[in-house]
């Protein structure tokens, strides 16, 4: 994955509305209302999991390593007492560490990506946010995909049977929900949705096709079958269509775009050096990841959501920034 040049200054345009001073923002009827609808369904979701057998970790803030495939966001370096350590990115390869001690487990984990500061103006970008992290050893993609659709359904149904008349305050019809509440998620392959909105089959979908083809659903869906040096080294190959990764994006409807990524992923030593080489990683780097493979971790599926983004799709605010209390906007600064 290429990282881009990240510029040490703020924007010098930003061509959509950013949050005003902290009490500004959260003195904001809108805030108050979005930030309460977050609350209740992010005490839906931990109860769904609970009740499925989900043991909840508390993901690291800080380690020598962490996600290396964050589609152009650059990673945060800190001194730890005289070693270079990183921000969590994300928290894929203390999942599969977790696994070690439970079969079912999830996290909601912090992460920090300095994204390319153009991003400001998709809408859909923090700098800091949250993801729903959930790893489950033994499961296949598939199996996977339905908790993942699992949490998204339990937290609408929360915010549409007890919050209804707070999403009409923000003029969010309830009855948007209705598809997503009855019926499957569908699914597409990555090769199908490049053949509808144009660009790299050898490549991640760009923002501006994942909105357009997100537009013309009325539900969340799933794309699969991502090819191989798209995603990082931790996402499996398909042992029957080498090139393919046994993988997955889940899309909301009406242009909202990505919602979480997860895979099934690779568990075997030769395999994950191999794929970390391919991908131009320095497997040194991953020490203790690596020692950990060598002596045996389960096979496993995972995926995280970002919870922001849930909840913009829920509350039906236009900017992500408006589903966090203290919102970074990449490239601006603020609290």
């Amino acid at each position: 994955m290429s990282e881009h040049e990240q510029q040490e200054s703020p924007i010098a345009t930003v061509e959509r509305p950013l949050p005003g001073t902290p009490r500004d923002h959260l003195s904001s009827h809108t805030t108050r209302t979005v930030l309460r609808i977050q609350h209740r369904m992010l005490m839906a979701i931990r109860r769904h999991l609970d009740e499925n057998g989900f043991t909840e970790l508390h993901a690291p803030v800080i380690g020598p390593v962490t996600d290396p495939g964050c589609r152009g966001a650059k990673q945060v370096d800190i001194d730890y007492y005289g070693r270079p350590y990183k921000l969590m990115t994300s928290a894929i390869l203390y999942k599969q560490a977790a696994l070690n001690a439970f079969d079912k487990i999830f996290c909601i984990a912090p992460n920090v990506r300095l994204e390319p500061p153009e991003t400001a103006n998709t809408s859909r970008h923090l700098a800091e946010f949250h993801q729903i992290d959930v790893e489950v050893a033994g499961y296949t993609r598939e199996q996977i995909m339905g908790v993942a659709r699992d949490v998204v359904v339990a937290a609408v149904r929360e915010i549409v049977t007890t919050m209804p008349d707070e999403l009409k305050k923000l003029d969010r019809d309830p009855a948007a929900f209705a598809d997503l509440l009855e019926n499957p998620f569908d699914v597409i392959t990555h090769t199908a949705a490049i053949d509808r909105t144009g660009g790299d089959p050898h490549a991640e979908i760009d923002w501006a096709a994942e909105a357009e083809i997100s537009r013309e659903a009325s539900r969340p869906f799933f794309v699969v079958d991502y090819p191989k040096g798209s995603r990082g080294f931790y996402d499996r190959e398909n042992r029957e269509q080498p090139g393919l990764l046994r993988n997955f994006d889940l899309l909301a409807p009406e242009g909202y775009g990505e919602l979480a990524s997860g895979s099934e992923r690779e568990f075997e030593y030769a395999r994950i050096v191999t794929r970390m080489r391919e991908t131009g990683e320095n497997p040194a780097k991953y020490g203790w990841y690596l020692d950990m493979v060598r002596e045996g971790i389960p096979g496993s599926a995972g995926f995280g959501i970002g919870f922001e983004r849930l909840t913009r799709y829920i509350t039906g605010v236009e900017y992500v920034w408006q589903a966090s209390a203290y919102p970074k906007v990449p490239g601006v600064h603020s609290a």
